[in-house]
């Protein structure tokens, strides 16, 4: 019993590490909350300008644009 419990996790665990993670839309962190407190790149989670600014407000942090987004390559369709 405590051999197929460990076999099942150990599967479990291989399952999990193999498959690979969702990516974010690039759309969805285009901007970064940075600041002291926050480091480079910062707190990339806001779609919006404004979105960031509102989370900024009232802290000595400010926004900025994701580096990833800036510098990704461009597409040509």
């Amino acid at each position: 019993m405590r051999r197929s419990i460990l076999t099942l996790a150990s599967l479990a665990a291989l399952i999990a590490v193999a498959s690979p993670a969702a990516q974010a839309h690039p759309a969805n962190d285009r901007y970064c909350l940075q600041g002291r407190m926050w480091g480079y790149p910062g707190n990339c989670q806001f779609a919006t300008y404004q979105q960031c600014q509102a989370s900024a407000s009232g802290t000595s942090a400010y926004c900025g644009i994701n580096p990833r987004y800036a510098f990704a390559p461009q597409r040509y369709y």
